[in-house]
């Protein structure tokens, strides 16, 4: 019962964090609520059990991609300084849109999904072959993914510098 309450505290603050990232007009704070939306995830991660995947949470998305994205928000200094605005006039039409969108998508989750259930134990050495195939089968992924982001980093730095006369 107190394990029900706190997921559901947390998956409130998830969600409403998330709504402040697409809701907030300053976009620094937008990426920050995302920060926190991120950590929320990863707790109910650890909620869950599934404490390898909260820990490649923080460290893959809290750690990486919102970094990446905090960096990418400084570094245009046009949106920072308030001289571009974060809003564009499809706002209406993207809203309405997610709505519908969203509305089909329960539906079709709710309605027409038969999910399976398999009752079926772990094994004991589940980890270790998750390491294993991360740095063994995995491996070329894992680096190409790491050089992704290096590149997006070193892509935001080149078009956000200042051009010198």
């Amino acid at each position: 019962m107190v394990l029900q309450a706190i997921f559901i505290l947390v998956a409130l603050f998830t969600i409403g964090c998330a709504l402040m990232v697409v809701l907030h007009r300053n976009l620094f704070i937008s990426a920050l609520f995302l920060i926190a939306s991120f950590f929320g995830v990863a707790v109910i991660y650890v909620l869950l059990e599934a404490e390898f995947i909260a820990v490649a949470q923080i460290l893959i998305y809290i750690g990486a991609i919102a970094t990446l994205i905090v960096f990418a928000i400084m570094l245009s200094r046009g949106m920072m300084t308030g001289r571009t605005s974060p809003r564009n006039a499809q706002a209406l039409w993207a809203g309405l849109g997610s709505v519908i969108l969203g509305i089909a998508l329960l539906y079709v989750v709710a309605y027409r999904v038969q999910w399976p259930v398999v009752q079926k134990d772990v094994p004991a050495d589940a980890i270790a072959r998750l390491g294993s195939a991360l740095v063994g089968r995995y491996v070329i992924p894992f680096e190409v993914a790491s050089v992704l982001l290096l590149a997006a980093l070193i892509g935001a730095v080149m078009i956000a510098r200042e051009k010198e006369v």
